[in-house]
């Protein structure tokens, strides 16, 4: 039986402008070219969209020109917020525009405990009837979640399952067998391999804006047992993974998107591109066969 929301989905980017402000037109021709993916669907408003960096209110407008674009197209929308305040408004706002489920970071503005983070969750999943897709981040929120507190957790009424975005494949593994009825989506796109051989239920990625058609490829690959070409997808993903980090992720993914004309805007300040040479490395970087291969 297929887990609620399973699939393949683009941690969809941002659009802006090129004084930093939110861009609609530069959003609908990204999702244009993220939809002929060909992936499950979009994951919307979540860090690789700088939303940390954005408003609630371009959260929100960002949110309408995706459903506009997407009307066929599963989405989850990406709601966790520092304020409870806003991440509920953000979770109604998505529930009213016809958005298939939610997700969010756990708190992170302060060192919150994890009955902080439990009852955050609590609060959140009630907001809406949507089910809600939790978050384990500790490259981002600067600690993991305990064992116990995310099984309580993914116990709750609308939580639908797990993003796991950490390196700590032991703890995946429980939690693939402590609920199994749960939707894990791994979220490192660079070994995205080691979550689905772990069970894991499809993935969440930056990377996937671009290279969708690879990701889906690697699942493939792997739900049909083909070890040596899954292992052959990943190494790709893995060295386009590199080059970016060379650049900063974010930077060089809106490089890329620059180099096939397609003119998504800067990154938000303070992030910058971290190489003057930017993005003549990212243009060199697409224009590899193995990776060229993928892009539509």
């Amino acid at each position: 039986m297929t887990n609620p929301l399973s699939g393949m989905y683009a941690a969809l980017m941002t659009g802006l402008n090129d004084d930093g402000s939110f861009s609609p037109d530069r959003q609908h021709a990204l999702n244009e070219y993220v939809l002929r993916q060909g992936l499950s669907g979009l994951y919307v408003g979540g860090s690789s969209g700088e939303s940390g960096l954005l408003g609630t209110d371009e959260l929100l407008e960002q949110q309408e020109v995706v459903a506009l674009d997407c009307e066929n197209t599963t989405l989850i929308a990406h709601v966790g917020a520092p304020s409870l305040r806003d991440s509920i408004k953000l979770a109604r706002n998505a529930k009213r525009l016809g958005y298939h489920g939610l997700s969010a970071l756990p708190p992170h503005s302060y060192p919150f405990s994890d009955a902080e983070i439990f009852a955050y969750y609590s609060e959140l999943q009630g907001a809406t009837d949507l089910p809600l897709i939790v978050y384990e981040v500790p490259v981002r929120t600067g600690r993991p979640i305990a064992m116990e507190t995310l099984v309580e957790v993914l116990d709750l009424p609308n939580v639908a399952g797990l993003k796991f975005t950490s390196t700590d494949m032991f703890k995946l593994s429980m939690l693939r067998r402590r609920r199994p009825r749960a939707t894990l989506f791994f979220g490192f796109d660079e070994i995205y391999l080691s979550g689905a051989v772990l069970g894991a239920d499809g993935g969440i990625g930056t990377t996937y804006n671009l290279l969708g058609r690879l990701y889906m490829a690697l699942d493939r690959a792997v739900q049909s047992g083909d070890l040596r070409e899954a292992q052959r997808l990943q190494e790709i993903s893995a060295i386009f993974v590199e080059g970016l980090l060379e650049t900063g992720v974010l930077p060089g993914m809106k490089a890329a998107f620059r180099a096939l004309g397609i003119e998504v805007g800067p990154t938000r300040a303070p992030m910058l591109m971290r190489a003057d040479d930017g993005d003549a490395r990212i243009a060199e970087l697409v224009a590899r066969p193995e990776v060229a291969e993928w892009i539509s």
